[in-house]
């Protein structure tokens, strides 16, 4: 992804004690995100631009909207109408349905509109987002010696968090640390829509025998989105809400938080030490 689109320049005044300087600086993008199923609108995420084809994929999987590859036919860029019209066309991005593919719009118990930070507080209730998708028969027991590799390895690939300090990171690993993708944004959600989409999109998944690492705290979204991607094991650099947790071990997930040096705090699951 070309970083022109996650990144805007800027200029500031930086002040540093008695220090006063004018310089440039580069800021991460914001803009919304209309997301629209057969011409239907479902959604208006705030999100960083790039990637959105694998953003909406990873949020119908994590609405329960879309099941497989083959449901898709085509994700396209349209104009928006009524109220929004004169949104620039890379805004509105409608995912076309295959040819016998029947919705169940009765899963889509999100707001209208979803902020980059936040995500489950969009929903109508708790209750229409669990029992959605059941425990992992498939679990995971990842080392120490794995874990503790992974956030020098996520740090490095952080491309838009380096310029800018203001954008989060999902990163997903196979069960000996190797990288397979990063993708950031300035919300935590969509960083993991993105990847989940990602794999979506390459037919891979469920995604057994994966570490997803984000570098955030872990919500109970970002553990029910894992769990619709099939992620058996979620670490994070930060802490877990006790959501998160309650989701983790009704689910079969493993989670770590605060995952720092060669230190972690295991909060469901198990681990290799």
């Amino acid at each position: 992804m070309s970083l022109a689109k996650v990144l805007r320049p800027k200029s500031i005044i930086r002040i540093k004690g008695a220090s006063t300087e004018v310089l440039d600086d580069l800021i991460a993008v914001e803009e919304p995100l209309e997301i629209r199923v057969g011409g239907r609108s479902v959604a208006v995420v705030m999100r960083t631009p790039g990637r959105d084809r694998e953003l909406a994929a990873g949020f119908l999987i994590s609405e329960g909207l879309l099941r497989g590859r083959d449901d898709v036919l085509d994700m396209v860029y349209c104009r928006a109408d009524g109220p929004a019209a004169g949104v620039p066309e890379e805004n509105v991005l409608d995912v076309l349905l295959a040819p016998g593919v029947v919705v169940d719009w009765a899963r889509l118990s999100r707001n209208l509109f979803t902020s980059s930070s936040c995500g489950i507080c969009s929903r109508a209730t708790i209750e229409a987002v669990r029992g959605q998708f059941p425990p992992l028969a498939l679990k995971l027991a990842p080392s120490r010696e794995v874990l503790v590799a992974l956030p020098d390895r996520l740090r490095a690939a952080q491309e838009g968090f380096a310029a800018t300090g203001g954008l989060h990171a999902s990163a997903l690993f196979d069960a000996e640390g190797n990288i397979a993708v990063v993708r950031e944004d300035v919300g935590r959600h969509n960083a993991l829509d993105k990847v989940i989409g990602w794999a979506f999109l390459a037919g891979n998944l469920p995604l057994a025998g994966r570490i997803l690492l984000v570098s955030g705290r872990v919500s109970f979204e970002i553990m029910q989105k894992a769990l619709a991607a099939g992620i058996p094991a979620v670490a994070a650099i930060s802490a877990p809400t006790s959501a998160a947790v309650e989701f983790a071990e009704a689910s079969g997930q493993t989670l770590v938080g605060f995952l720092r040096g060669s230190g972690m705090n295991v909060y469901a699951g198990t681990f290799e030490p």
